[in-house]
């Protein structure tokens, strides 16, 4: 193969036929991991918080997820046709050196989970030695009351990220053991308590009898449609990456039908026990805790509680290795391979993870689904209808392999980049900017038409949609 070294690595290079040995089942199982997480509850539970009932909650999740499952399968093909991953499937529509945006984009939500993930952990510690050490909430406040940050939980959030600073110098390898503890936990504690929801609620009946909060349909779809944006957006980050894993695929077959039956049935099952648990504790408590973390700590037993936390933050940690920082550490090291390796972008993922104060995210339902998750869909959302417009539209799923790898091959375009896909990325984007920046008050609401910032409810669907018909037309008009 000629091959350019800046290119082309041992983890980049095609996988061999011999060497692809995933199955349908292997994909279904994957799915099912990543769908068993803090996270993944949290979403239903928020939209329960939000005002929806149960059933409205169940089918906004599982339409979300059939939607992402999309470009999820669409995206794959190219890796389980050619066996690369998929920084290198970008280098066919961005360019050789334009692979890079795209790649960065993904590494800095990757970031933004990693810091998510990382408080959850860290809460999870505060809830349990606040049993043990009840000054620790009462500590003197040292951040400013605009952070919304109280003491106590921000030294447990610090040493727990301090904790995943240390198994990333350690490296990867010393994480693959929690990762099966966390297989085996989070499903026993999934249905513990979905038990303890049932027996304190007196069964599914007052649950399910819970209403919804909106009274007329107008409110209802005022939030359904952002709420839907933001479950596609919460597996948009792996509907780009997805040749990672696709790339290891026996067939075509199996990659599909194993994401069919393992991505939306267990975030939908998932969900359900979020959506249960959540809705009881409006009947037991008398008031909505959608925090799973919370409601642990609510439990008398001292040494039941700290089990949990103790095993929702080990459990937190191998995701967070796993999940949120290999993907992004690789990114940072591929834009300086000599001045960055993976152990220096794991820390650059750690130092982005905080500053994003991952703590007001998922302080209440509205930041965790209207900023978090809608925001960077808008930043996905476009990357997603270039690459597969390009793959399908304008390359009809052939790609000249040794090329991916030249930096004078035809996916040089001009000096690595190809600015019509950054074109119509910026034009992607651009709709969904006024609404983010008015969603977090950078702007007031009657600084822009009302259609424009409605259009940040649809951010994924705008972006992708938009993106993917402008790099068509450019890419077409060269093409005639």
């Amino acid at each position: 193969m000629n091959t350019n070294s800046s290119l082309y690595s041992e983890d980049l290079a095609p996988i061999s036929a011999e060497k692809r040995t995933w199955t349908t089942w292997n994909y279904a199982a994957l799915w099912i991991s990543m769908s068993l997480c803090i996270p993944t509850y949290m979403l239903s539970s928020s939209l329960i918080e939000g005002g929806m009932n149960w059933w409205q909650a169940i089918l906004t999740i599982f339409l979300g997820n059939t939607v992402v499952l999309i470009p999820m399968i669409l995206n794959g093909h190219a890796g389980a046709k050619y066996g690369i991953p998929f920084p290198v499937f970008a280098r066919a529509s961005f360019g050789t050196a334009g692979a890079n945006i795209p790649a960065l984009l993904r590494a800095i939500v990757a970031c933004g989970w990693f810091g998510i993930q990382t408080w959850i952990g860290g809460f999870a510690i505060f809830q349990m030695v606040r049993l043990w050490i009840p000054s620790i909430e009462t500590l003197p406040q040292v951040f400013p009351d605009s952070w919304g940050l109280q003491t106590g939980p921000a030294i447990c959030f610090i040493l727990f990220w301090l904790l995943n600073m240390y198994v990333v110098y350690l490296g990867v390898d010393s994480i693959r053991k929690l990762l099966v503890f966390k297989a085996i936990f989070l499903p026993v504690a999934a249905l513990a308590l979905l038990f303890w929801a049932l027996s304190a609620a007196n069964g599914l009946g007052p649950i399910l009898n819970t209403p919804s909060k909106f009274t007329n349909t107008t409110d209802f779809f005022h939030f359904f449609f952002p709420a839907l944006t933001g479950m596609v957006g919460f597996w948009a980050t792996l509907s780009l990456n997805i040749p990672d894993f696709t790339r290891y695929a026996t067939s075509q077959k199996a990659q599909i039908k194993g994401q069919i039956y393992g991505l939306p049935t267990s975030m939908t099952l998932f969900a359900f026990v979020g959506v249960v648990v959540t809705s009881a504790t409006t009947i037991v408590f008398g008031t909505m805790i959608w925090d799973p973390v919370v409601l642990a700590g609510k439990f008398d037993s001292k040494l039941l509680v700290s089990i949990a936390m103790i095993a929702v933050a080990i459990s937190t940690l191998a995701t967070n290795i796993a999940a949120n920082i290999v993907s992004p550490a690789n990114d940072f090291a591929n834009l300086s391979p000599s001045k960055i390796d993976f152990r220096k972008g794991g820390y650059i993922t750690g130092i982005i993870g905080i500053l994003i104060f991952p703590w007001k995210l998922i302080a209440d339902p509205t930041g965790y689904i209207f900023t978090w998750l809608v925001g960077y869909s808008s930043l996905l959302g476009p990357v997603g209808g270039i690459m597969i417009v390009d793959y399908y539209f304008i390359r009809k799923q052939t790609l000249e392999v040794e090329d991916l790898y030249n930096t004078k091959g035809i996916y040089a375009f001009s000096n690595g980049f190809n600015f019509k896909a950054i074109i119509a990325l910026l034009i992607g984007i651009a709709p969904n900017v006024p609404g983010f920046f008015t969603t977090i008050k950078v702007f007031p609401t009657d600084m822009f038409p009302n259609w424009i910032i409605g259009l940040y409810s649809y951010a994924w669907f705008v972006g992708f949609a938009l993106s993917g018909f402008v790099y068509w037309l450019l890419m077409k008009k060269k093409a005639t």
